[in-house]
């Protein structure tokens, strides 16, 4: 299934599966939210968190009260059915180590809508549940986009299965003028605010499980 990237939309389908999501997240792992008070009630911006299982994106969303579009892996939009279905729930392709400015061009106009967009900034899994460098992707959609980033984190030193305990960090918001942009072709201030960004995500997750 061909996805298409020239008009960004937002489907009612996310809102109406959000209750079988608590289900499958109260039943399935030990979770605690922190710092859900950090997330903006209104306008576009980006949530950028350390990525470690395939679920992470449903572990953000049942914590998150704005519908998130996230970018994911092109792999997943192979097979037609679950390509409709991710399509279904805001998600949208990106071809990973190509430089894909359609998937890019897309977030972009996410943000620009109003909207909020969910991404990965390492752009893979982690194998051992620490953070990893982040790439420049996340730092190139909040530059085109002029958009604030919100710094998530999700501790867990386990494969997640049934009962794994996880905390979920929403952090402070990094304002769009303190990413540090001036020039308009600077791949230096690109690594430097991708920097900033892992940096705080990382912090959050060196905080590890919440005692409460």
């Amino acid at each position: 299934m061909k996805f298409d990237f020239s008009t960004v939309k937002e489907y009612n389908t996310y809102n109406a599966v959000r209750g079988l999501a608590k289900t499958v997240c109260k039943n399935r792992w030990k979770i605690t939210y922190l710092g859900q008070e950090n997330i903006p009630e209104n306008g576009g911006f980006i949530i950028a968190c350390n990525h470690q299982d395939a679920l992470d994106p449903l572990v953000i969303a049942n914590g998150c009260p704005r519908v998130i579009h996230f970018m994911a892996k092109e792999e997943l939009f192979k097979n037609g059915l679950v390509a409709r279905f991710l399509k279904r729930l805001n998600a949208f392709p990106v071809v990973r180590g190509s430089g894909d400015m359609s998937a890019v061009n897309y977030a972009i106009d996410i943000v620009k809508n109003g909207w909020v967009l969910g991404i990965f900034p390492e752009g893979t899994r982690s194998k051992d549940y620490t953070p990893m460098r982040a790439k420049s992707g996340t730092a190139l959609i909040a530059k085109q986009s002029k958009a604030d980033v919100l710094p998530v984190s999700i501790y867990t030193d386990e494969q997640y299965k049934k009962g794994t305990r996880l905390t979920v960090r929403f952090g402070k918001i990094i304002k769009y003028e303190e990413l540090g942009f001036v020039e308009e072709h600077s791949p230096k201030e690109l690594r430097a605010a991708s920097k900033r960004i892992m940096g705080d995500i990382v912090a959050l997750w060196e905080e590890g499980h919440c005692e409460k």
